[in-house]
């Protein structure tokens, strides 16, 4: 889960000067010589522009992400369903009502070392083992924890894709589109985010897709199919399975 995130954003500062650099890098490369500032150059062969190849490469490398992130999300929730998140109540004399621990270390809080809570904190610790086996067998049987180790690796292939794509000059409209495609799909926090830079990078992506389009009626612009925020694995589910994955490794 990921999405799944990645917990995976930069300070908004940081980031939104990248994306301020990246666009204004993308949009003034056709530019950089007169002689390049026709309209044959800038509606360009897409066959032969490399950003517009590595583009593909992403946009595959992005959508497994995607299908692999839902895979775990779904599995992670008929796990939950079934099993529940590994935790135990814990009573202490004197406390009012039970207490949740889910980790070794919370039930260290609870009873820290005082030998009146001995036997108290050896069944917390039996219970929270015998659940953890419990969600552990789950776990394999239905391939929770290797979805989550798959979507972990084709996040880092899309990134990989990602800074390929942003490092390459683009030599056409639909090159440039296609890095703006990316960045879009990459950092809109939302689906309801309307805050800058991001209805002002869709109107960017509108701009070059009408611009594209009049230069070469019936070519293809990535970002074209666009016209609402991008969908976006929602953060607090990115949490749950960062939380998971930790309480899983502190318990194995």
């Amino acid at each position: 889960m990921a999405d799944s995130d990645n917990t995976r954003t930069m300070p908004s500062v940081t980031r939104r000067k990248l994306l301020t650099a990246t666009t204004i890098a993308a949009m003034a490369l056709p530019f950089h010589n007169h002689s390049f500032a026709t309209a044959d150059t800038l509606a360009g062969n897409p066959s032969f522009d490399p950003a517009l190849a590595l583009w593909n490469d992403w946009q595959r490398a992005y959508l497994a992400t995607i299908a692999l992130c839902r895979k775990q999300q779904r599995l992670e929730t008929s796990l939950v369903k079934t099993i529940g998140f590994p935790k135990v109540e814990v009573y202490r004399p004197g406390a009012e009502g039970a207490v949740i621990v889910c980790s070794p270390d919370a039930i260290d809080e609870v009873f820290g070392d005082n030998p009146a809570y001995a036997e108290l904190r050896r069944n917390a610790e039996a219970d929270l083992v015998a659940h953890q086996a419990r969600w552990n067998t789950e776990d394999r049987r239905i391939g929770y924890s290797a979805a989550l180790r798959a979507e972990r690796v084709a996040v880092l292939h899309k990134q990989d894709m990602s800074k390929a794509l942003m490092s390459t000059p683009a030599t056409t409209l639909a090159g440039i589109a296609g890095k703006l495609d990316a960045v879009m799909r990459e950092g809109e926090s939302s689906e309801e985010c309307d805050e800058f830079p991001w209805p002002e990078l869709r109107a960017i992506i509108t701009d070059l897709v009408r611009i594209a389009k009049a230069l070469q009626p019936g070519s293809f612009m990535p970002g074209s199919d666009h016209t609402k925020p991008y969908p976006r694995r929602s953060r607090d589910r990115v949490s749950a399975s960062v939380t998971i994955s930790q309480r899983h490794s502190r318990m194995t």
